[in-house]
């Protein structure tokens, strides 16, 4: 039986008494009138069941979306590269590398709006509207006749794009325990690979069109309509709440709520705290995760905006740059769904989440370091180098389980959380601007900037990593003396308590 109910109940009342509702979780009063519910392991294995068949696909799907549309979002910009739309929309010197840069400014700026909207509207319903938005955004690119237009409209792009990932990560936190958001993560964040992969084959297929509207232009169409649709499907089918889902039972609806309360971080809360802002501001966690944001995406530009490029300056053709991608595509893909399947299976043996972010940047350094040093005539070693580059997917995704496992306090989570992706818009917003026209097409300054990014990125999670990890003993040799349980930390986290002031916390490694 799942039963700590009794233990829970005797830290309750005193607790109760000083801490008003509105400072409560969301999901409190809910998780309270149904904690006397006894479940066996079978129902909430059940239970978890129904809630991976409703929300992975539709994961999947909207940041498919977000990687046939949200990742292309770059890459379509990286494919009509190599189709004309330099010539299309009359660019010159840095203007290209510049729309990398300015989709950015915007997401940049939306970061903490769109925080502070997930926390004031329902997330799903959110989610869906803004994916809708995004696909007809996209396609009146093709509408964009000069660097002027489709500067705003990359802007106005990102300002949209803003919302996906912080929103994914922030329902991982919501629907799943801590042991079991990695591979879940994993499961929707290798579509990043599977973009690369069909996002090359589109890319040789549109290489083959030979009438009507100019070849660019169909890249933006073709995404956009598809960023459309899987909109419509997010808005209708994805839940806004454990306590609320219409596709569960109501002893499903509590039975879930129930097996997340044991994250200690609670659901959801609607009220903004300022002690919690001050509080991550303070937080030495939250930025080494902004620097290792920074770190991982200065080298991010090389394999989305610039990918298609860089492969034809290694000598191959207009359409061998598209289907040359492909494996890069699959490194990712593969990586990142090993990853989140060690991390999740080994979850207890040996920090495997640490484990694997370190592992993949060493290869990235690796990858980075032979592009830097290979001869220009060294094709296919160069390539075999940038492909090994796309392992870095699986150090920033995880990274964000870092933020839905080990931050608790729902303004703090969304502070940390906006603070994360600043970092990930500042590396993106420089890492255009290590491609300099001017040295086309060696771009030596780009290549050492990855690799300065992927070593900063490595030093920032071994400094998070030994942090949490003398953290974590600390607070077992406290607990020792204070004989704190389980229930309190359980109960602390319902009320809404950060990690750092709930004293039953303990931080995933």
């Amino acid at each position: 039986m799942v039963d700590y109910e009794k233990e829970v109940e005797a830290a309750t009342s005193s607790v109760l008494s000083t801490t008003a509702s509105s400072d409560r979780d969301e999901n409190y009063d809910f998780y309270r009138q149904n904690r006397g519910l006894e479940y066996t392991p079978e129902e909430a294995k059940k239970t978890l069941r129904k809630i991976d068949r409703r929300l992975i696909p539709l994961f999947v799907l909207v940041f498919a979306d977000a990687h046939i549309a949200q990742y292309l979002d770059k890459n379509s910009i990286n494919f009509a590269s190599v189709y004309g739309l330099k010539q299309g929309t009359q660019l010159k010197g840095q203007d290209y590398s510049w729309l990398s840069s300015i989709f950015y400014f915007g997401y940049l700026i939306a970061q903490w709006p769109a925080g502070l909207a997930f926390q004031k509207l329902p997330v799903g319903k959110f989610l869906g509207s803004t994916t809708i938005v995004w696909g007809g955004l996209l396609m009146t690119t093709p509408a964009c006749h000069n660097f002027a237009g489709i500067a705003i409209n990359r802007f106005l792009l990102g300002l949209v794009e803003a919302v996906v990932n912080p929103g994914f990560v922030l329902m991982m936190s919501m629907w799943y325990t801590t042991r079991e958001q990695p591979l879940r993560l994993e499961s929707y964040y290798c579509t990043n690979g599977i973009a690369t992969m069909f996002g090359g084959l589109i890319g040789y297929a549109v290489g083959h069109i030979s009438t009507g509207l100019p070849r660019w232009m169909y890249v933006f169409l073709i995404f956009g309509a598809f960023s459309v649709v899987i909109g419509i499907f997010a808005l209708w089918l994805l839940p806004d709440l454990p306590s609320t889902a219409k596709f569960l039972s109501e002893r499903e609806r509590v039975i879930a709520v129930d097996r997340v309360a044991i994250n200690r971080q609670g659901v959801k809360s609607h009220k903004f705290k300022w002690y919690q802002v001050w509080q991550a501001a303070r937080d030495p966690k939250t930025w080494l995760l902004f620097i290792m944001a920074v770190g991982a995406q200065v080298p991010n530009s090389a394999l989305t905006s610039f990918t298609s490029i860089i492969v034809g300056t290694f000598g191959f053709d207009t359409l061998g740059t598209q289907y040359l991608q492909i494996p890069g595509g699959a490194v990712n893909f593969l990586t990142l769904l090993i990853g989140g399947w060690i991390a999740t299976k080994y979850a207890d043996r040996f920090h495997s989440r640490s484990a694997c972010m370190i592992v993949a940047n060493l290869t990235c350094i690796l990858g980075s370091g032979l592009l830097v040093g290979l001869p220009d005539s060294n094709k296919w070693g160069r390539l075999v180098a940038l492909w090994l580059c796309y392992f870095q997917g699986l150090g920033f995704s995880m990274s964000l389980t870092i933020v839905s496992s080990n931050i608790a306090g729902y303004t703090k989570k969304q502070v940390t959380g906006a603070l994360l992706f600043t970092g990930y818009c500042v590396g993106n917003i420089i890492g255009p601007q290590t491609f300099k026209d001017s040295e086309a097409p060696g771009y030596h300054s780009a290549y050492i900037a990855m690799l300065a990014g992927y070593a900063v990125k490595t030093t920032a999670i071994v400094a998070l990593y030994l942090y949490m990890y003398f953290e974590n003993k600390r607070r077992d040799r406290a607990a020792l003396e204070s004989q704190e349980s389980e229930g309190d930390g359980v109960e602390n986290g319902m009320l809404d308590q950060t990690e750092i002031d709930n004293k039953a916390f303990r931080y995933v490694l």
